[in-house]
Parts: C-alpha cells; sequence; structure tokens
C-alpha cells in the first residue's frame, strides 16, 4: 500500500537570524521541493512560505518558525510531503514505493528483493538481495520496467553482473 506522505528530506540547520531553515532533499532535484505549499513535520501540515534551492540544499521559510530559536527546534526533523500534491513525470516513480518490490530479469527470473537504490553522480545503483547481492545502474539498459503497483522490477543483466 503507497503511504499517503513521503520523506522528502532532512532539516539540517537554519539559515540566517529570520527562521529558515537548510534542507537537505531526498530528490533527484532539490528543485523538487520548490514546488509544495506545505511539508508536513511530526505528523503536522506545516505552511511553505518561501522555499529555494541553494547549490544542493533547499532554503525554506516556514510558517509558526518566524525567528533562529524556533527555527532551531526543527533541526534534525524529517519533512514529508503529500503525495497527492507531487507531480512525477512520466515512467518517473518513488523510491520508497519500490523499494522491497521483486526483482526479475526479462525472462521472469526472480533475482532477488530491492534492498535500496543508491544516488550516485552517474546514476542511481539498484541494490538487488538475493542468493548473491547485485548492483544494477538505473539506467534504461538495465531497467527496463519498474511497477510499483505490481511491486516489480524487471532488469536486464549483462555478463560480469
Amino acid at each position: 500500500m503507497k503511504k499517503p506522505y513521503l520523506e522528502a528530506g532532512q532539516i539540517v540547520s537554519t539559515h540566517g537570524v529570520q527562521g529558515q531553515v537548510k534542507i537537505q532533499p531526498w530528490a533527484d532535484e532539490p528543485a523538487f521541493l520548490t514546488l509544495f505549499s506545505h511539508f508536513y513535520i511530526d505528523g503536522a501540515a506545516v505552511a511553505v512560505r518561501s522555499c529555494r534551492v541553494q547549490k544542493t540544499m533547499c532554503v525554506a521559510a516556514l510558517e509558526g518558525y518566524e525567528d533562529v530559536n524556533a527555527a532551531m527546534t526543527l533541526k534534525g526533523k524529517t519533512i514529508f510531503i503529500d503525495r497527492a500534491e507531487a507531480h512525477l513525470p512520466e515512467g518517473a516513480v518513488f523510491i520508497q514505493d519500490i523499494l522491497g518490490a521483486q526483482v526479475m530479469d526479462e525472462t521472469g527470473n526472480v533475482l532477488g528483493v530491492l534492498e535500496d537504490v543508491l544516488s550516485e553522480p552517474a546514476a542511481s545503483v539498484l541494490v538487488v538481495r538475493g542468493q548473491r547481492e547485485i548492483l544494477i545502474p538505473d539506467v534504461p539498459a538495465f531497467v527496463l520496467k519498474k511497477d510499483p503497483d505490481k511491486e516489480t522490477v524487471t532488469v536486464r543483466l549483462i555478463d560480469g553482473m
């Protein structure tokens, strides 16, 4: 079952004296977080007054956190987004929706379970745990289909994988 709220990042520090926070985004692009009007922290909706990208982080001003002391209480907290507000490009999926999925090759042989997705500079890497661990680059040449509804990922392996 898909979760209605998705983990989207972590507040790592404050920024300035007016209550802004720095967020380490857990998305392919930090700009993804700028699209939301609310974040969810500790189960409560918090309105986003502003959110901008700064290098690999996001800097956000959140309603109710008007000074640095208030913002400090958020340090280390995970932010969530509402799945209903998230719009992904065609064919894209949330990693959280495929973790634990059964991974099979294109002939239907089960290779194992998708245990993790590593974020690497060239491409993400799927970590599949079965009889052995298999690392598969998350590129179209190797990952043929991700189906979160069926909880499956279909891949093409080459010799040596």
